[in-house]
């Protein structure tokens, strides 16, 4: 279980009615995308919560063993090769928390987007193709599907109808395209 000190909160305006939980990348914090939220423009009648959470402080292989934050390890450069099962549905189950704790905050689940970058992405994906309600959508930047082959297990059935937004630069030296196709 997450607590306070674990995510941010950025609230756009009064009674916010929908909510975006952002995941960051490997090695990253809560902070790294707050920056954003002044770029969107946002409208004043439409007051949206931001969540930021922190990944875990753990050990990761591809690094030597460095601890950082990570939603799970990467234990090959191959990054979809020998997953870290555990830790990959470890983070999805906090975000499927952060998920049920804003509904419990009177913003419905259609109205809650996940959202992550790079290894944080790939959770977002990950539990969002699994979430048992209807999401307003799911953004995915600069990253792939874990666990990719137990796909047809985990699905929900709001995985068809849930938008999707996928975008991925072709210069990218640490998650290959091939992989965010």
């Amino acid at each position: 279980m997450q607590t306070k000190s674990d995510f941010l909160v950025v609230e756009t305006g009064k009674e916010p009615v929908a909510s975006v939980i952002w995941a960051h990348g490997l090695g990253a914090d809560k902070y790294d995308f707050e920056s954003i939220i002044p770029m969107l423009d946002l409208p004043d009648s439409l007051p949206i919560r931001f969540i930021f959470p922190n990944a875990p402080i753990r050990p990761i292989t591809v690094n030597g063993g460095m601890e950082m934050r990570g939603w799970y390890d990467i234990r090959s450069i191959a990054i979809n090769e020998k997953e870290d099962a555990e830790g990959v549905k470890e983070s999805a189950r906090a975000l499927a928390g952060l998920i049920e704790e804003q509904i419990s905050l009177g913003i419905p689940s259609s109205r809650i987007i996940l959202a992550g970058f790079s290894q944080g992405g790939a959770i977002a994906l990950y539990q969002g193709l699994q979430h048992p309600q209807q999401l307003a959508g799911i953004i995915v930047l600069s990253s792939y599907l874990p666990l990719h082959n137990t796909l047809d297990e985990i699905l929900s059935e709001f995985a068809s109808s849930t938008p999707i937004f996928m975008g991925h630069g072709s210069q990218d030296p640490i998650v290959p395209v091939e992989l965010g196709l």
